[in-house]
């Protein structure tokens, strides 16, 4: 299969419009039996419920081109498994579980021509998302949907290499406690534009949201998970019913203890241990593993022992390892794969 004439090592992180889309829309109780299409416009009504009252989803994920030549996704069953839980949130219906990591597939399988070669850097990323679909006036759920799976291709998230960020302490809050912060809903996301305005226009990468009820202990930031890691090489990350379950976090915590043999830590992790940590980095699917090299908390500087420059040790093996496993250098977990072709 011949592939697209892209740039691929030039590729930024932007939309790039493929071949084919999935689409199955839910009406009178059911999803339809979906297929994939070549349009790529969306038409509902003036009045349809995600405009009038947010009600959507999404994932996130990435198809790779293997060392061995194969198109793999990592973990699609995690996404389905969340996208539920999404859903069921919102008052959305479930969409299956199975058929989501299907419609993937046949989505990424589609666009074959558009998934970056091996070494490249790039990625084709893939968003899965459903949204209230009929006129909604007053408060309430919608009672039609449609799901949909698009891809395009992307290039690596550090352009030119690794540059540890500058995060703030946000004086705004990411979600409530009994909120929607652990779901990937798209109204989190609307709430956090501002303060990540803001915060670049003050001169800083992202945002450090702590706790919103006590704001003493560490949340989130705006699109990804913080871990840390100890002076003494213990892994750290924050646990909090209102931080999304990155499947990134989730996977390098099982490779920090069963490919690395580190000691491993899920607890809520005060703000004022922060200063005591030897690195700090943001994980998620776009860049695997950020660096962080310094936090700002109203002028008072945190700067990290490791990663001022460049990735601290015990983070660099972390996102050597995953990447590797990604890229089929490294062999996966049982089921961390799933091969497309």
């Amino acid at each position: 299969m011949e592939k697209k004439n892209i740039d691929w090592s030039n590729l930024g992180f932007g939309y790039i419009k493929t071949d084919y889309r999935y689409v199955s829309n839910y009406k009178d109780g059911s999803w339809d039996e979906g297929t994939l299409t070549t349009d790529d416009t969306v038409t509902i009504s003036e009045c349809a419920g995600v405009l009038q009252y947010a009600q959507t989803v999404f994932e996130g994920m990435k198809a790779y081109t293997t060392e061995d030549g194969h198109i793999v996704t990592f973990r699609p069953d995690l996404n389905a498994e969340r996208m539920v839980n999404s859903a069921k949130r919102l008052e959305m219906p479930v969409f299956p579980e199975d058929r989501f990591v299907q419609a993937v597939v046949d989505t990424v399988k589609a666009n074959a021509a558009f998934v970056p070669p091996y070494g490249s850097g790039a990625t084709l990323y893939i968003r899965p998302y459903m949204f209230g679909s009929n006129p909604v006036i007053g408060v309430k759920p919608a009672d039609e949907y449609q799901f949909r799976v698009f891809a395009t291709p992307v290039g690596p998230y550090f352009k030119g290499g690794v540059k540890p960020l500058t995060i703030r302490v946000s004086d705004f809050d990411r979600a409530a406690p009994h909120g929607t912060g652990h779901i990937k809903a798209g109204l989190n996301y609307a709430m956090s534009l501002h303060a990540i305005v803001d915060a670049h226009n003050q001169g800083f990468d992202e945002n450090m949201y702590l706790d919103a009820a006590t704001r003493t202990k560490v949340e989130e930031t705006g699109g990804a998970n913080f871990l840390f890691v100890t002076k003494d090489n213990t892994v750290v990350t924050p646990k909090s019913n209102s931080i999304l379950p990155s499947i990134t976090r989730r996977s390098l915590i099982y490779v920090a203890e069963h490919y690395l043999g580190l000691k491993v830590e899920e607890r809520e992790v005060l703000f004022e241990e922060v200063k005591d940590f030897a690195e700090c980095g943001l994980c998620g699917t776009a860049a695997v593993i950020s660096p962080v090299g310094k936090i700002v908390d109203h002028g008072n500087e945190i700067c990290f022992p490791a990663g001022m420059e460049k990735m601290g040790p015990i983070t660099q093996k972390l996102y050597d390892t995953l990447t590797g496993i990604q890229m089929g250098r490294i062999e996966a977990p049982e089921g961390w794969l799933k091969v497309i072709e």
